[in-house]
C-alpha cells in the first residue's frame, strides 16, 4: 500500500510539470496582445521555464542534502501552484516572475523523479518511468485543450486560466504530504558517497545522453510553444491550433506508457531512438512543405516522434547508471546542461519568425538538429553504464545487467544520500 501511494505521488508530481507552459503557449497571442509585447518578450516568455529547468537543476541535489528528496519535492510543487497565484494578477511583472517559478519548480521534479524511480523501484523502473511520464504528456495535452475554453468559462481571460493551473499542484501537494513523515535529514557522505556530477564531465557516454537529452527536449519544447502559432499564421483559428497542440500530445501518450518498459527489456535502445526521429522528421517536414494540407497527419507524426523521446530518454538514463547515486549525477548533469541547450530553441525560432517573417526557416533548423540528435541518441542507447570502459563492459560477463534490486540506493540498502527511511507499511 506504501508503495502504491508512493508511486501515485510520483505521476501527480510529473502531471504538474508542464500544464502550465503548454496553457501559456496556447493564450500567447491573447498575452502578447492584452501587455503589449513585442517579439522578443514572447520569445523569452516561451523560453524562460525551459531555460530555468537548466539552470536550476543543480539545485535539487543541494535541496537534497539539506531537506531531503521528499521535502525537496514538495517544495517545488508550492513553487508551482505559487506561480499559477501570480498570474493571476495579469500584470507583464507577474507573468514573467510565475514563469521563471514555474521552471524552478519544474526543474527539481525532472532531476528527482528518474533518482525516485532507481532508488524506490529498481525492480519497476520501466513501468514506473512510463507511468510518469506518460502523466507528463497526459496532462500537458489536456492543458493545451482546455485553456482557451477554460479562460472563457471562468470569465477572467487568460489570467484566469493559467491560474487554474495551480489547483492540481495544490492537489499533488496533500497527496504527496504522507511521504514527508518518511523525509528525514541526510547524514554526510562517506568517502564512498555518490559520483559527482564534475567527474561525469570527463565521462563520454554522460555527455552522449546529455546531448539526446538537450536536442530532443530542444525540438519538443519549441514545436509545444510555437505550433498553435505556426498554423495560427497558416490561417487556422485559435481553439483549433490548440485542439492540434493537444492531438500532438495526446497521441503519444499510450506509447509513452509502455515504451520505457519494452526499453527497458532489452539491452539497447537504438531502434527506438531510430524510429522516433524518424517520425518527428516526417511530421515537421509536412509542417515545413504545406502545413494546411493535412495538419492533423502531421502533429500526429510529430506528436509520436517527439512525445515518446522523452521518456525514453529517461529510461536511458536509469539504465545507463547503476545506482541512485550515479543516477542523481547523471540525470542532473543531462537535465542541467539539456534544458540549457534546450532553451535555445524556442527564442531561436521566434526570432527567425520575427526576421523572416515565415516559419520556413526555423522548421528547417529544427530539421537540421535532428541530425545530431540520432547521432547522439544512437551512441547514448548502447548497452553501456556511466564511469564503465567498454572493455570493463566487456569484461563483465553481463550484456545487460538491469537495475539492481538490492545493494547502495535500493530498498533494503543504503538509500538516496544515506537517507535513513522507514520500511513500506
Amino acid at each position: 500500500m506504501a508503495r502504491a501511494l508512493l508511486a501515485l505521488g510520483i505521476v501527480l508530481i510529473a502531471a504538474n510539470l508542464r500544464p502550465a507552459i503548454a496553457a501559456t503557449a496556447t493564450v500567447l497571442d491573447s498575452i502578447t496582445s492584452d501587455l503589449h509585447l513585442s517579439g522578443t518578450a514572447a520569445g523569452a516568455l516561451t523560453t524562460l521555464p525551459v531555460l530555468f529547468f537548466g539552470l536550476c537543476g543543480p539545485a535539487a541535489p543541494l535541496l537534497v542534502e539539506r531537506l531531503g528528496i521528499e521535502r525537496t519535492l514538495a517544495l517545488a510543487l508550492t513553487a508551482i501552484a505559487a506561480a499559477a497565484a501570480l498570474w493571476l494578477d495579469g500584470s507583464t511583472t507577474t507573468l514573467f516572475a510565475g514563469t521563471i517559478l514555474i521552471g524552478a519548480g519544474a526543474a527539481v521534479g525532472n532531476v528527482l523523479l528518474p533518482v525516485l524511480v532507481r532508488r524506490d523501484f529498481p525492480d519497476r523502473a520501466g513501468l514506473v518511468s512510463g507511468l510518469y511520464t506518460t502523466a507528463l504528456a497526459a496532462a500537458a495535452a489536456l492543458a493545451a485543450a482546455v485553456t482557451v475554453p477554460l479562460g472563457d468559462m471562468i470569465g477572467r481571460g487568460w489570467p484566469g486560466a493559467l491560474a487554474f493551473w495551480g489547483l492540481p499542484a495544490l492537489a499533488a501537494l496533500v497527496i504527496w504530504t504522507p511521504q514527508l513523515r518518511r523525509s528525514i535529514r541526510p547524514a554526510d557522505h562517506t568517502s564512498s558517497g555518490p559520483v559527482r556530477v564534475t567527474r561525469l564531465l570527463r565521462d563520454r557516454l554522460a555527455w552522449q545522453v546529455t546531448g539526446l537529452l538537450g536536442l530532443q527536449a530542444l525540438g519538443y519544447h519549441t514545436t509545444l510553444a510555437w505550433l498553435p502559432s505556426i498554423f495560427a499564421d497558416s490561417g487556422v483559428d485559435r481553439a483549433t491550433a490548440g485542439i492540434l497542440l493537444s492531438v500532438s500530445g495526446s497521441v503519444a501518450i499510450p506509447v509513452s506508457l509502455i515504451l520505457p518498459t519494452l526499453a527497458a527489456r532489452r539491452p539497447s535502445q537504438r531502434g527506438w531512438i531510430a524510429l522516433l526521429t524518424t517520425l518527428t522528421a516526417t511530421g515537421l517536414l509536412g509542417l515545413l512543405i504545406a502545413p494546411t494540407a493535412a495538419p492533423y497527419l502531421w502533429v500526429i507524426l510529430t506528436g509520436l516522434g517527439q512525445g515518446p523521446i522523452f521518456p525514453l530518454t529517461l529510461t536511458i538514463i536509469v539504465l545507463r547508471s547503476r545506482t541512485p547515486e550515479d543516477t542523481i549525477a547523471l540525470s542532473t548533469m543531462a537535465q542541467s546542461i539539456g534544458f540549457v541547450i534546450a532553451a535555445a530553441g524556442p527564442l531561436t525560432l521566434g526570432l527567425l519568425r520575427s526576421a523572416t517573417g515565415t516559419w520556413t526557416a526555423g522548421l528547417a533548423l529544427l530539421l537540421a538538429l535532428l541530425i545530431p540528435q540520432l547521432l547522439t541518441g544512437l551512441a547514448a542507447g548502447r548497452d553501456r553504464h556511466i564511469g564503465s570502459t567498454p572493455r570493463e563492459e566487456a569484461g563483465s560477463g553481463k550484456r545487460h545487467p538491469g537495475p539492481a534490486r538490492s545493494g547502495p540506493g535500493g530498498r533494503d540498502g543504503t538509500p538516496f544520500g544515506q537517507e535513513q527511511r522507514a520500511t513500506d507499511a
